[in-house]
């Protein structure tokens, strides 16, 4: 029992940082449903975390893409992305299973994370070792570590050429040979400028890449940046009040209430459950 009670008392302290008007008003109501790759009625979801208060939404933004993962694999639906920044911050479980079928749905994933050791810290060694071998496509800034040495050995090895000179007081020769060796070197990778990236991309046997391992650096078009912010024009607002969330707090707190007093007067007069119910006795009575 106090094994028991150490335990109900750990998860009622997660439990609370999720009792707020914010997430109530979140995640009640049925302003729209998941299924993004409806053709008949295609949405964008946007999941916004606080840095500060990592714990508590990345719960809950795990708790949308559990959801996302059950709804979307379905035949003959759209196109769709998923695109989830400072992944190693969510636990999404299942993803690894997501990943091997998504493809056959037509649902891209990009999974942006700082390095690989985070990754593992979230989700363990095999786990993660298992989610950031099934991408096909790999984009890799600079990194150190196991992370350099994961991508080094994803892009593979090349036959190389080698060049040695030897000089003495008579000649000179020069020999040549070639070695397999990395093509991007684990000492590259950690080396790599701000906007530099690495990386290998998968293509179809009849739209082969000829550059499938890639060394590359990002130009920005400033004019067509330029454009595309001359051209954005906000979406409308919904303008959604205090009052509203706390409103909507209350009703949601009285609405549990009256769950759990239905039930116990339904446990109550049902012989068969009554035996599930603890009654405190009476300390007045002898």
């Amino acid at each position: 029992m106090e094994q028991l009670e150490g335990q109900i008392a750990s998860a009622k302290i997660a439990l609370a940082r999720l009792a707020s008007p914010l997430l109530y008003y979140v995640l009640s109501g049925n302003d729209f449903t998941l299924d993004i790759n409806n053709a008949s009625d295609p949405k964008i979801v946007v999941l916004a975390n606080n840095p500060e208060k990592t714990q508590t939404y990345g719960a809950v933004i795990s708790l949308y893409l559990n959801r996302v993962f059950r709804i979307l694999p379905k035949k003959g639906m759209e196109k769709c992305c998923i695109i989830a920044d400072e992944f190693s911050s969510l636990f999404a479980n299942g993803i690894e299973n997501f990943l091997a079928i998504s493809r056959g749905y037509r649902i891209f994933c990009y999974l942006a994370i700082q390095n690989i050791a985070q990754m593992r810290k979230s989700y363990g060694r095999e786990q993660a070792d298992v989610i950031f071998n099934l991408a096909g496509n790999i984009l890799c800034g600079q990194a150190t570590g196991d992370t350099a040495k994961a991508v080094s050995e994803i892009i593979g090895k090349i036959v190389q050429e080698r060049q040695s000179v030897s000089i003495n007081r008579t000649e000179t020769n020069v020999s040549r040979n070639t070695q397999l060796d990395s093509a991007v070197p684990a000492a590259k990778i950690a080396m790599l400028s701000a906007g530099e990236f690495v990386g290998v991309l998968a293509d179809n046997p009849d739209q082969q890449i000829k550059l499938k391992a890639f060394h590359c650096s990002i130009q920005n078009d400033h004019s067509a940046i330029k454009a595309e912010e001359d051209a954005y024009k906000p979406l409308p607002k919904r303008n959604i009040s205090p009052i509203d969330i706390q409103n909507n707090y209350i009703t949601i707190k009285n609405d549990v209430v009256e769950i759990i007093e239905t039930e116990i007067e339904r446990i109550k007069n049902d012989p068969e459950l009554t035996h599930l119910l603890f009654v405190k006795p009476d300390t007045q009575k002898g």
